[in-house]
């Protein structure tokens, strides 16, 4: 069973709210998932988005094989940048 860390599409129309989710790599988009790591709202341009990601459990699933889409791992490397300066505040 191949997994993945992904996305996954709610919300309504043009306002998008996303799960980043462990799933398996040939499921669909929205289909079942192993477990929920945080969500993303990505917002319009100049507001901040919000992220909210447990950084160890991605660790973790990436630890034990699960692969990272581009998205989740470009979010993924912001939490961990996120994280490491408010625990340096």
């Amino acid at each position: 069973m191949a997994l993945k860390i992904k996305l996954q599409r709610g919300g309504a129309t043009h306002n998008p709210v996303y799960r980043v989710v462990v799933a398996e790599a040939r499921g669909r988009r929205d289909g079942r998932f192993v477990e929920k790591l945080g969500t993303y709202l990505p917002s319009p341009k100049g507001k901040q988005i919000e992220l909210t990601l447990d950084v160890e459990r991605a660790d973790y699933w990436m630890s034990v094989g699960a692969k990272p889409t581009d998205t989740a791992h470009s979010l993924i490397k912001r939490a961990r940048k996120e994280a490491s300066a408010t625990a340096e505040a």
